[in-house]
């Protein structure tokens, strides 16, 4: 059954009634609803159509956190091939939040780290809903040194609400554990592309989209805090998470134009739910062609390119 989000609300009325008629002329061969069934398609394609015109920042944040939306485990499973799972950081435990494994894209050695958010609720606690603790960006250091020494690409699916706050991981050193692994990435000496495929939160996607080429979904939100945690610092109220959302500039339309992103990735017409596999197939292209323009550079160049990428993030063009 399909999840609908509120705003979606007439788009929901009209499935509704698409469902019945169908379910009808399934019940009585006799009756035909065909033409009632089209001209109500077309209703519901032109009423999500024109919702998804006009998405606030909030509305957007909420597409983002679909629980249809496909995570990284998908992503994986449709684009690596081959692809072996790497466990532990060889310091303390396994993070499940954090994926990371080796396997070939199109044909390509490479190095895999992924945020994994889970799709039900056993799933979700395994994986902690995504958001990694130290043990998870160890991992993931790990994983870049070895793809540094192998001269693996590295590509990151990055999904989070932000790193684990909880009292163990801080007294694991949850803050140097994501420095350092934000440090990892500017020091690859092979290319690393990053792609934001739902929520981008915080230090916890940093520690992880640090690359040369960081590309955003069309409707996936990057940002320093989620919307509901700006709201209750500044105004001492959750509740205007809407509010924030507008303020912060978290879609992938206001980071391109302030140069923190390289580029967006259109959905589906009503977001990457509704298409998983258009989606997939689209950011797999566009990884192709990221990667193939550093193939053949210097480590030296490729260290440069990262650095000046991120040098040039908030610099005046007056």
């Amino acid at each position: 059954m399909r999840h609908f989000l509120d705003f979606e609300k007439p788009v929901a009325d009209l499935e509704g009634q698409i469902q019945e008629l169908r379910r009808l002329q399934e019940s009585d061969d006799s009756v035909s609803t065909d033409e009632e069934i089209a001209n109500l398609e077309t209703k519901a394609r032109d009423a999500l159509k024109g919702l998804y015109a006009k998405l606030t920042p909030w509305q957007k944040a909420l597409v983002a956190r679909h629980p249809d939306r496909p995570h990284a485990s998908r992503y994986i499973s449709a684009l690596i091939k081959d692809f072996t799972l790497l466990a532990g950081d060889r310091k303390f435990a396994e993070d499940r939040a954090v994926l990371a494994g080796l396997g070939r894209f199109r044909g390509e050695p490479v190095a895999v780290l992924g945020q994994e958010k889970g799709f039900d609720t056993q799933s979700r606690l395994r994986h902690n809903f995504g958001m990694g603790r130290p043990e998870g960006y160890r991992k993931a250091v790990r994983l870049m040194e070895m793809a540094d020494r192998f001269g693996l690409p590295v590509i990151a699916f990055v999904d989070t609400a932000g790193a684990y706050p909880g009292v163990g991981a801080e007294e694991r050193g949850q803050a140097e554990a994501i420095a350092r692994s934000t440090e990892a990435c500017l020091g690859l000496g092979v290319p690393n592309v990053s792609v934001i495929i739902g929520e981008g939160g915080s230090g916890g996607a940093i520690a992880l989209a640090t690359a040369n080429r960081v590309y955003m979904l069309e409707h996936a939100i990057y940002s320093v805090i989620s919307p509901e945690g700006a709201a209750s610092i500044l105004w001492r109220d959750s509740t205007r998470a809407e509010e924030a959302a507008t303020a912060m500039k978290v879609t992938a339309e206001d980071l391109k134009n302030l140069k923190v992103i390289d580029s967006i990735i259109n959905e589906p017409l009503g977001g990457a739910h509704r298409d998983p596999d258009a989606v997939i197939a689209a950011v797999g292209d566009v990884i192709a062609g990221a990667l193939g323009e550093f193939r053949g550079l210097p480590a030296h160049d490729i260290r440069l390119q990262r650095r000046e990428k991120f040098l040039a993030i908030g610099r005046s063009l007056g």
